[in-house]
């Protein structure tokens, strides 16, 4: 075998002589069928206030009730934090969970991957869940490979989708070689499955009453030996960058915006449509715009009210990023751009010509508009 061979398997497939085989650890079908319900790690943020739940937890949990039409188990998120969190709790009834594990220890009032993982760890061996998922921020990357790890399991990184098969397994899709095609990724082999999902993947929907409700209070046994790394400080980035996540009009660039300099037209209009630029990974690379607002398959997931794709071809890796957009609107000069496949809008010509009109008819009424 060599050095950098991942186990997965596609030389196998495509063996003409049968003469390779990889050799796994099996859960018997019979073991496998004691793991029930979705775990949903319940990742909490401050943003320089009080706390509050990710967006991407309410997604997970919105999903995972579609998922559940399929299983029919128990939906369950787990909460780690310092003491008093019972405050933030109910919201998430309201979005599906039917239990929700509370973990509260003042050792984990600051995030560590030590502390977080040990006590993650413990939820999900006491309860046996099926599927556990996690938000593909920062913290929930951090997370997942650690507990995958500990527990020896599969995990899938970067979901852009989740389905459950004919066997009840969890059907766990991203992009793959470069971003070229959608891998549909199974772990048949052990429980829980897990994966970590991009945000702005999924929509969420609050149900007018929740089904059921129940809290669990975890006892945390966590020890200060247990963290080996101590926060000493924090430091925030002079650079002021609108997150494109939470935009609701966003107005993106590609390579045919033709130089730097024609940006300011895009400034232009996004100042009248009260939106935010983001941009293709071409203009990055290129050092016209920065990596915090490319959208794409290594840059952000985003889900605005509105896209404009101005001069992007529409590449996969770029389609990954925005395809979930309530409404795309393109301009691109090639008909036979990709992006026009999934715009509801479409305008091919010239954008130097288009976008001028299009600001006066902003300046002359908005509201008409968006």
């Amino acid at each position: 075998m060599l050095d950098n061979c991942t186990l997965c398997g596609s030389c196998i497939n495509v063996c003409r002589y049968n003469a390779l085989s990889i050799k796994r650890e099996m859960i018997p079908s019979e073991d496998l069928n004691k793991f029930k319900g979705i775990i949903i790690f319940g990742e909490l943020e401050d943003n320089n206030g009080p706390l509050e739940f990710k967006k991407v937890v309410y997604e997970l949990l919105s999903k995972a009730i579609e998922l559940n039409k399929d299983l029919n188990e128990p939906i369950s998120v787990v909460v780690l934090g310092p003491p008093g969190l019972s405050g933030l709790i109910d919201d998430l009834f309201y979005y599906g969970a039917d239990i929700v594990y509370l973990c509260e220890h003042e050792l984990l009032k600051e995030f560590s991957n030590d502390g977080y993982t040990t006590v993650l760890t413990s939820v999900i061996i006491d309860n046996k869940p099926s599927i556990v998922l996690y938000g593909a921020t920062i913290k929930g990357r951090e997370l997942a490979p650690r507990i995958a790890a500990r527990l020896n399991l599969g995990l899938t990184a970067d979901c852009t989708g989740l389905s459950i098969n004919t066997q009840k397994q969890l059907v766990q899709t991203r992009p793959a070689f470069g971003g070229n095609i959608m891998a549909s990724i199974l772990s048949p082999y052990t429980r829980p499955q897990m994966a970590t999902v991009r945000p702005n993947t999924f929509s969420t929907t609050k149900l007018l009453e929740p089904q059921r409700s129940k809290i669990e209070k975890i006892k945390v046994k966590l020890e200060r030996q247990n963290i080996r790394t101590k926060i000493i400080g924090e430091f925030s980035s002079k650079t002021e960058l609108t997150n494109i996540e939470d935009a609701d009009i966003l107005i993106s660039v590609g390579r045919g915006i033709g130089n730097k300099e024609n940006i300011k037209l895009i400034q232009e209009l996004a100042q009248e449509l009260n939106g935010s630029i983001s941009s293709s990974r071409a203009l990055v690379e290129l050092g016209w715009t920065d990596h915090p607002i490319q959208v794409g398959q290594s840059g952000k997931t985003v889900s605005p009210k509105v896209y404009f794709a101005l001069g992007i071809s529409g590449a996969i890796q770029h389609l990954v990023g925005m395809q979930t957009s309530d409404i795309i609107i393109a301009i691109n000069s090639d008909p036979e751009a990709p992006i026009f496949k999934v715009a509801d809008f479409g305008i091919v010509g010239d954008l130097f010509e288009i976008i001028p009109q299009f600001l006066k008819l902003c300046r002359n009424n908005k509201e008409s508009l968006i």
